[in-house]
Protein backbone atom coordinates (compact mmCIF):
# COMPACT_ATOMS: atom_id res chain seq x y z
CA UNK A 1 0.00 0.00 0.00
CA UNK A 2 2.38 2.30 1.03
CA UNK A 3 4.69 1.56 -2.50
CA UNK A 4 1.51 2.29 -4.01
CA UNK A 5 0.69 5.86 -2.45
CA UNK A 6 4.80 6.50 -3.38
CA UNK A 7 4.94 5.67 -6.95
CA UNK A 8 1.35 8.03 -7.47
CA UNK A 9 2.72 10.52 -5.62
CA UNK A 10 6.09 10.28 -7.75
CA UNK A 11 4.12 10.34 -10.82
CA UNK A 12 2.19 13.37 -9.39
CA UNK A 13 5.20 15.05 -8.95
CA UNK A 14 6.45 14.83 -12.73
CA UNK A 15 3.23 15.50 -14.31
CA UNK A 16 3.50 18.46 -11.97
CA UNK A 17 6.70 19.86 -13.31
CA UNK A 18 6.19 18.59 -16.91
CA UNK A 19 2.93 20.72 -16.32
CA UNK A 20 4.94 23.64 -14.74
CA UNK A 21 7.71 23.77 -17.99
CA UNK A 22 4.98 23.23 -20.51
CA UNK A 23 3.54 26.89 -18.87
CA UNK A 24 6.35 28.61 -19.19
CA UNK A 25 6.50 30.21 -22.79
CA UNK A 26 2.85 31.08 -21.54
CA UNK A 27 4.53 33.21 -18.32
CA UNK A 28 7.19 34.52 -20.17
CA UNK A 29 4.61 36.11 -22.95
CA UNK A 30 2.63 37.16 -20.00
CA UNK A 31 5.93 38.73 -18.93
CA UNK A 32 6.75 40.78 -22.13
CA UNK A 33 2.94 41.72 -21.99
CA UNK A 34 3.63 43.95 -19.67
CA UNK A 35 7.18 45.16 -19.63
CA UNK A 36 7.90 48.44 -21.76
CA UNK A 37 9.94 48.01 -24.75
CA UNK A 38 12.65 50.24 -23.71
CA UNK A 39 13.39 47.75 -21.18
CA UNK A 40 12.83 44.89 -23.47
CA UNK A 41 15.39 46.27 -25.50
CA UNK A 42 18.60 46.22 -22.90
CA UNK A 43 18.11 42.63 -23.04
CA UNK A 44 15.90 39.45 -22.51
CA UNK A 45 16.50 39.17 -18.63
CA UNK A 46 14.80 42.34 -17.81
CA UNK A 47 11.79 40.22 -18.01
CA UNK A 48 11.94 39.49 -14.60
CA UNK A 49 12.68 42.84 -12.81
CA UNK A 50 10.71 45.36 -11.91
CA UNK A 51 9.50 47.73 -13.22
CA UNK A 52 6.06 46.28 -15.10
CA UNK A 53 3.41 48.42 -16.52
CA UNK A 54 0.26 48.19 -17.90
CA UNK A 55 0.09 50.46 -20.81
CA UNK A 56 0.18 47.80 -23.33
CA UNK A 57 -3.12 46.70 -22.34
CA UNK A 58 -4.51 50.02 -22.24
CA UNK A 59 -2.79 51.08 -25.63
CA UNK A 60 -4.80 48.01 -26.78
CA UNK A 61 -7.83 49.05 -25.69
CA UNK A 62 -7.72 53.04 -27.01
CA UNK A 63 -5.68 52.95 -30.58
CA UNK A 64 -5.52 49.15 -32.15
CA UNK A 65 -7.57 46.95 -34.10
CA UNK A 66 -6.99 44.00 -32.04
CA UNK A 67 -10.72 43.73 -30.58
CA UNK A 68 -12.13 43.95 -34.73
CA UNK A 69 -9.71 40.98 -35.58
CA UNK A 70 -10.48 39.38 -31.85
CA UNK A 71 -14.56 39.43 -33.15
CA UNK A 72 -13.89 38.30 -36.76
CA UNK A 73 -11.76 35.15 -35.36
CA UNK A 74 -15.22 34.45 -33.18
CA UNK A 75 -16.89 34.38 -36.00
CA UNK A 76 -15.37 32.28 -38.46
CA UNK A 77 -13.85 30.07 -35.77
CA UNK A 78 -17.81 29.55 -34.60
CA UNK A 79 -19.16 29.81 -37.73
CA UNK A 80 -16.76 26.89 -39.35
CA UNK A 81 -17.40 24.62 -36.16
CA UNK A 82 -20.87 24.77 -36.37
CA UNK A 83 -20.83 23.93 -40.73
CA UNK A 84 -18.83 21.22 -39.90
CA UNK A 85 -20.75 19.71 -37.64
CA UNK A 86 -23.65 19.67 -39.25
CA UNK A 87 -22.49 18.94 -42.92
CA UNK A 88 -20.46 16.21 -40.70
CA UNK A 89 -23.36 14.80 -38.71
CA UNK A 90 -25.49 14.46 -41.78
CA UNK A 91 -22.71 12.99 -43.72
CA UNK A 92 -22.09 10.25 -41.29
CA UNK A 93 -25.65 9.39 -41.07
CA UNK A 94 -25.91 8.97 -44.49
CA UNK A 95 -22.96 7.21 -44.83
CA UNK A 96 -23.53 5.07 -42.05
CA UNK A 97 -27.31 4.20 -42.55
CA UNK A 98 -28.75 4.77 -45.61
CA UNK A 99 -28.39 2.80 -48.75
CA UNK A 100 -28.00 4.84 -51.96
CA UNK A 101 -25.82 4.30 -55.07
CA UNK A 102 -21.72 3.97 -54.81
CA UNK A 103 -22.23 4.89 -51.38
CA UNK A 104 -18.85 2.78 -50.79
CA UNK A 105 -17.18 4.58 -53.49
CA UNK A 106 -17.93 8.36 -52.58
CA UNK A 107 -16.92 7.36 -48.98
CA UNK A 108 -13.41 6.25 -50.90
CA UNK A 109 -13.25 9.33 -52.58
CA UNK A 110 -14.28 11.62 -49.33
CA UNK A 111 -11.41 9.59 -47.50
CA UNK A 112 -9.24 10.59 -50.46
CA UNK A 113 -9.44 14.27 -49.07
CA UNK A 114 -7.17 13.61 -46.14
CA UNK A 115 -4.45 13.04 -48.34
CA UNK A 116 -4.48 16.02 -50.41
CA UNK A 117 -2.77 19.12 -48.56
CA UNK A 118 -4.59 22.51 -48.48
CA UNK A 119 -1.42 24.21 -50.98
CA UNK A 120 -2.41 21.50 -53.86
CA UNK A 121 -5.60 23.16 -54.09
CA UNK A 122 -5.16 26.67 -53.19
CA UNK A 123 -5.14 28.32 -56.47
CA UNK A 124 -8.01 26.68 -57.76
CA UNK A 125 -10.09 27.89 -54.90
CA UNK A 126 -8.59 31.02 -54.67
CA UNK A 127 -9.98 31.46 -58.57
CA UNK A 128 -13.67 29.90 -57.77
CA UNK A 129 -13.98 32.72 -54.68
CA UNK A 130 -12.63 35.77 -57.10
CA UNK A 131 -15.18 34.93 -59.39
CA UNK A 132 -17.65 34.76 -56.49
CA UNK A 133 -16.93 37.64 -54.99
CA UNK A 134 -16.06 36.11 -51.78
CA UNK A 135 -12.86 37.29 -50.45
CA UNK A 136 -12.65 39.85 -47.62
CA UNK A 137 -16.69 38.21 -46.16
CA UNK A 138 -17.11 35.99 -43.49
CA UNK A 139 -18.26 33.60 -45.86
CA UNK A 140 -14.86 33.10 -47.50
CA UNK A 141 -13.44 32.97 -44.22
CA UNK A 142 -15.50 30.11 -43.14
CA UNK A 143 -16.37 27.89 -46.53
CA UNK A 144 -13.27 26.45 -47.30
CA UNK A 145 -12.88 24.75 -43.61
CA UNK A 146 -16.30 23.76 -43.87
CA UNK A 147 -15.36 20.68 -45.58
CA UNK A 148 -13.75 18.23 -43.29
CA UNK A 149 -12.95 14.87 -44.66
CA UNK A 150 -11.78 13.99 -41.20
CA UNK A 151 -15.62 15.05 -39.26
CA UNK A 152 -17.02 12.94 -41.85
CA UNK A 153 -15.50 9.72 -41.23
CA UNK A 154 -15.36 10.06 -37.22
CA UNK A 155 -18.75 10.60 -37.29
CA UNK A 156 -19.94 7.83 -40.19
CA UNK A 157 -17.19 5.21 -37.53
CA UNK A 158 -19.88 7.02 -34.65
CA UNK A 159 -22.66 6.15 -36.30
CA UNK A 160 -21.84 3.23 -37.75
CA UNK A 161 -20.81 1.76 -33.52
CA UNK A 162 -24.87 2.52 -32.91
CA UNK A 163 -26.66 -0.54 -32.64
CA UNK A 164 -29.08 -0.45 -35.31
CA UNK A 165 -31.73 -2.06 -33.24
CA UNK A 166 -32.56 1.40 -32.30
CA UNK A 167 -33.49 2.51 -35.63
CA UNK A 168 -35.64 -0.32 -35.81
CA UNK A 169 -37.73 0.24 -32.73
CA UNK A 170 -38.01 3.78 -34.45
CA UNK A 171 -39.06 2.63 -37.23
CA UNK A 172 -42.10 0.35 -35.30
CA UNK A 173 -42.99 4.19 -34.21
CA UNK A 174 -43.28 5.27 -38.00
CA UNK A 175 -40.43 7.18 -37.56
CA UNK A 176 -39.22 8.57 -40.49
CA UNK A 177 -35.23 8.65 -41.47
CA UNK A 178 -35.26 12.09 -40.58
CA UNK A 179 -36.32 12.19 -37.44
CA UNK A 180 -34.56 9.19 -36.36
CA UNK A 181 -31.62 10.86 -37.20
CA UNK A 182 -32.69 13.93 -35.43
CA UNK A 183 -34.69 12.59 -32.20
CA UNK A 184 -32.94 9.28 -31.63
CA UNK A 185 -29.32 8.89 -33.25
CA UNK A 186 -27.80 12.67 -33.18
CA UNK A 187 -28.37 12.85 -29.25
CA UNK A 188 -26.14 9.77 -28.58
CA UNK A 189 -23.75 11.35 -31.06
CA UNK A 190 -22.57 14.32 -28.55
CA UNK A 191 -19.00 12.90 -27.42
CA UNK A 192 -17.86 12.34 -30.97
CA UNK A 193 -19.80 16.27 -32.29
CA UNK A 194 -17.67 17.33 -28.43
CA UNK A 195 -14.57 16.20 -29.98
CA UNK A 196 -14.97 17.22 -33.46
CA UNK A 197 -16.16 20.76 -32.32
CA UNK A 198 -13.31 21.21 -30.15
CA UNK A 199 -10.49 20.33 -32.88
CA UNK A 200 -12.11 22.36 -35.48
CA UNK A 201 -12.77 25.75 -33.52
CA UNK A 202 -8.78 25.21 -32.59
CA UNK A 203 -8.06 25.13 -36.31
CA UNK A 204 -10.29 27.59 -37.61
CA UNK A 205 -9.27 29.68 -34.47
CA UNK A 206 -5.37 29.17 -35.31
CA UNK A 207 -5.88 29.19 -39.15
CA UNK A 208 -3.01 31.50 -41.11
CA UNK A 209 -2.67 29.74 -44.84
CA UNK A 210 -6.41 30.65 -46.01
CA UNK A 211 -6.97 34.02 -44.19
CA UNK A 212 -3.37 35.09 -44.75
CA UNK A 213 -4.97 35.33 -48.97
CA UNK A 214 -8.69 36.36 -48.53
CA UNK A 215 -8.84 38.56 -46.30
CA UNK A 216 -6.92 41.70 -48.21
CA UNK A 217 -8.38 44.32 -45.71
CA UNK A 218 -7.44 45.11 -42.81
CA UNK A 219 -11.27 45.64 -41.42
CA UNK A 220 -11.39 41.48 -41.87
CA UNK A 221 -8.21 40.40 -40.36
CA UNK A 222 -8.27 37.50 -37.88
CA UNK A 223 -6.19 37.99 -34.81
CA UNK A 224 -3.49 35.75 -36.26
CA UNK A 225 -3.48 37.52 -39.73
CA UNK A 226 -3.91 40.94 -37.82
CA UNK A 227 -0.81 39.95 -35.41
CA UNK A 228 1.64 38.99 -37.74
CA UNK A 229 1.32 42.01 -39.91
CA UNK A 230 1.57 44.31 -36.92
CA UNK A 231 5.28 42.71 -36.39
CA UNK A 232 7.28 44.34 -38.82
CA UNK A 233 10.56 43.68 -38.76
CA UNK A 234 11.81 47.72 -38.00
CA UNK A 235 9.46 47.50 -35.09
CA UNK A 236 10.27 44.08 -33.99
CA UNK A 237 13.95 45.51 -33.80
CA UNK A 238 13.47 49.17 -32.67
CA UNK A 239 10.23 49.10 -30.94
CA UNK A 240 8.70 51.58 -32.42
CA UNK A 241 4.76 51.75 -34.36
CA UNK A 242 2.69 52.55 -31.48
CA UNK A 243 -0.54 51.96 -33.40
CA UNK A 244 -1.87 48.52 -33.94
CA UNK A 245 0.31 46.92 -30.78
CA UNK A 246 3.23 47.03 -33.40
CA UNK A 247 5.89 45.91 -31.11
CA UNK A 248 7.06 43.33 -29.31
CA UNK A 249 5.24 44.45 -25.77
CA UNK A 250 1.86 45.18 -27.71
CA UNK A 251 1.79 41.97 -29.37
CA UNK A 252 2.25 40.08 -26.83
CA UNK A 253 -0.43 41.84 -25.19
CA UNK A 254 -2.54 41.16 -28.40
CA UNK A 255 -1.16 37.55 -27.89
CA UNK A 256 -2.45 37.24 -24.63
CA UNK A 257 -6.04 37.67 -25.89
CA UNK A 258 -5.82 35.34 -28.49
CA UNK A 259 -4.27 32.37 -26.21
CA UNK A 260 -7.07 33.31 -23.23
CA UNK A 261 -10.17 32.06 -25.74
CA UNK A 262 -8.58 28.85 -26.55
CA UNK A 263 -8.24 28.21 -22.96
CA UNK A 264 -12.08 28.90 -22.28
CA UNK A 265 -12.83 26.30 -25.03
CA UNK A 266 -10.92 23.66 -23.85
CA UNK A 267 -11.99 24.41 -20.11
CA UNK A 268 -15.86 24.53 -21.31
CA UNK A 269 -14.90 20.66 -22.85
CA UNK A 270 -13.35 19.49 -19.92
CA UNK A 271 -16.50 20.45 -18.09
Amino acid sequence: MTDALTGNRTLLTIAIALSLAMMAPVAWLVGLSIKDNKELMLGTESVFRLPYTLINYVNIVHSSQAFGWFFNSVVVAIGQTAGVLILSSLAGYAFARLEFPLRKTIFVIVLFGLAVPEQAVIIARHQMFNWFGLHNTYVGLMLPGMSSAFGVFLMTQFFKAIPKEIDEAALLDNASPLRIFWKVLLPLTLPAQATLGIFTFLHAWNDYWWPLISATRKEMFTLTIGIASSQTNFAQSEGLGFPRCVSWRRASACSMARWRSTIFISVGDRE
